[in-house]
């Protein structure tokens, strides 16, 4: 009988080498991309969607490239201080890579890029786990939004529901979430069947660098040394 390839021992070594090249390889494409652009920018985000920001990055592509990964690695490929970083002044943009933060190189006009960025807010669903935007809470009664057969799965989600002459109703008021607090699965799963989105996926610039300046921006302020350094 064949060995399952789940079973399979995997060394340490292997995996300690594959990490290495793909830190290599992260490096290796943010030092190229830099001689290949003339300008810099550091983005963080909010509540990231896979589908969605590649979307953007594809519509940007032909002119511009972006990368997200571990930010120590970028800040190596940088340089953080004046002895190794790339280029004069690009240690700034290295310091302000934590979080959820990635890069932006391009050679679009300024205008455009703060154009794009600004413009860019995508609503969806909030995730467990994410903080209620508003409170939402439902009143006694009838849920003609819900058919008779979500009646057994809303009581799995802990609403206070009875079928009344097949109408699913409410017996008691019921809060879905409070403003602020952190959603529980079930909340998560009752404001999707309600079509309420919490979520709004952003991409926020904090900085941009250029052989001619360095410019911070709302986000980046709190960074003192920055500027100095």
């Amino acid at each position: 009988m064949p060995k399952s390839k789940r079973n399979r021992a995997v060394t340490l070594s292997k995996t300690k080498k594959k990490g290495k090249e793909q830190k290599e390889s992260l490096v290796n494409a943010v030092r190229e991309a830099v001689e290949l652009y003339g300008s810099i920018y550091v983005f963080s985000f909010e509540n990231m969607r896979n589908l969605k920001f590649k979307e953007f990055r594809d519509q940007l592509k032909s002119s511009s490239r972006f990368f997200l990964g571990s930010n120590k690695v970028m800040q190596v490929a940088l340089g953080r201080s004046v002895g190794d970083e790339l280029k004069p002044g690009i240690r700034k943009v290295s310091k302000l890579l934590h979080g959820n933060t990635g890069l932006f190189l391009t050679n679009l006009p300024k205008e455009d890029v703060l154009r794009l960025f600004n413009a860019f807010e995508e609503y969806d669903f909030a995730r467990t786990g994410s903080n209620a935007a508003e409170k939402v809470e439902l009143k006694e009664g009838p849920l003609v939004e819900f058919t008779h057969e979500m009646e057994p799965f809303l009581r799995k989600q802990g609403m206070p529901v009875r079928l009344n002459k097949g109408v699913v109703e409410l017996v008691s008021d019921f809060v879905v979430c409070e403003e602020g607090k952190p959603l529980s699965p079930e909340s998560a799963r009752i404001l999707r069947l309600l079509g309420i989105k919490m979520a709004t996926f952003r991409l926020n610039l904090i900085c941009r660098w250029s052989a001619e300046d360095f410019e911070l921006y709302a986000g980046g302020e709190d960074d003192s040394d920055v500027e100095s350094s």
